[in-house]
């Protein structure tokens, strides 16, 4: 699943450890174990194996097969007794193709095997004949070995699996966002364009008759517009897809204490508090405001249950600003993080839509704030 990439500085580390293991135990052989014939050789085959251990990633089977079986005929051809450096070895490499195959591929079964027959040579070539306790360790050794390379694998599948799903609904609900505002701001601009079409039209059948220049000219307007407000209503019904008529009505700040009155009966004591004189908004920065403080009480409510909340609207000079901040859980109930809701993701998506800015996170002394200010 990971191949033909370099080598990590864990790989030089395991690679350089295999090779000082090897070599120290073959140098230090003659002194204190059985000796081996061909050390020059078996010096060489360190080095080898440990070349192999740095490179084992990128082709995890054939290394692993190739040592098994290149190891299995120097047992039976030189019949001396095998090192450790060369048994850790052969789990090293059992370990990494059961970390990057999967489980029940042919070259995992087939990996096992070799293992299995490397593992029974190495006790038929000992010395001193291998008893059955020789056996069990090596037996637990190479199933730990196998079964640590199968969780490394599951939990990395795992991981893989977790970030592309989050990814997509990440994703997804920046998407169903976006189209929620298209459909919103569609119908505020679909009805600015019917009230102006309209009002052209007033003004059309008001113009007396030797008027004929203004009434040419007030006809094209009122067929642009109506054409416009055509096209706008095909955009419109394309984003809303069959369940257009289940669109709630548009809403505003003026409609923000029917809000309040709703999530108080759900146990949220919130208060308003509004900061300067009231001015005239757009539809659509209006719309937003109201949808970034719904979102914001609806996440208290998820994450931190029946406690307290403000609310405070400020109109400085040019901007709107909204800070929607809660006390936290109330004693007894435990508190969830809120950070990674695609809820948030939807009110900064609303907040760049009017280039504004919205921050949020939690507090020092308890609780969680929503901040956004929107130019006006």
């Amino acid at each position: 699943m990971l191949h033909h990439r370099s080598p990590t500085p864990i790989d030089w580390l395991i690679a350089a450890i295999v090779a000082l293991s090897a070599l120290a135990e073959e140098l230090s052989r003659r002194a204190t174990g059985p000796t081996r014939e061909h050390l020059v050789l078996w010096l060489a085959a360190g080095i080898i194996a440990a070349a192999g251990v740095l490179f084992r990633r990128r082709s995890p089977f054939a290394i692993l097969f190739v040592y098994s079986a290149v190891n299995i005929v120097l047992f039976a051809l030189l019949r001396e007794p095998a090192a450790a450096w060369q048994f850790y070895t052969q789990l090293v490499l059992l370990f990494t193709l059961l970390s990057e195959v999967r489980a029940r591929s042919v070259k995992a079964a087939a990996g096992v095997i070799a293992t299995g027959a490397y593992v029974a040579c190495m006790m038929v070539t000992s010395s001193p004949t291998a008893g059955p306790g020789d056996y069990v360790v090596a037996l637990v050794m190479t199933t730990i070995a196998a079964g640590a390379g199968l969780a490394v694998r599951r939990h990395r599948v795992i991981a893989v699996q977790a970030a592309e799903r989050g990814e997509l609904l990440a994703r997804e609900a920046v998407g169903e966002e976006r189209a929620r505002i298209a459909r919103e701001l569609h119908d505020i601009v679909a009805h600015s364009v019917s009230v102006m079409t309209m009002q052209t039209g007033g003004v059309r059948l008001m113009l007396r008759s030797d008027q004929e220049r203004e009434r040419q000219a007030l006809t094209t307007v009122e067929e642009a517009g109506r054409g416009a407000l055509d096209e706008l209503q095909r955009m419109l019904g394309l984003l809303r897809g069959p369940h257009s008529d289940a669109l709630p009505p548009q809403a505003g700040l003026e409609r923000l204490d029917d809000l309040l009155e709703q999530v108080r009966s759900s146990g949220l004591d919130v208060t308003l508090d509004v900061l300067g004189e009231p001015a005239p908004l757009p539809a659509g920065l209006d719309l937003s405001a109201y949808r970034i403080i719904q979102e914001s009480l609806t996440n208290t409510l998820k994450h931190a249950g029946p406690t307290r909340a403000m609310v405070t609207i400020s109109y400085p000079p040019g901007e709107l600003r909204l800070e929607i901040v809660d006390h936290g859980p109330r004693e007894g109930r435990p508190a969830s993080a809120k950070g990674g809701g695609h809820g948030l993701i939807g009110m900064r998506e609303r907040a760049a839509l009017f280039r504004g800015t919205l921050t949020a996170g939690p507090l020092a002394a308890g609780g969680y704030s929503v901040r956004a200010v929107l130019p006006r």
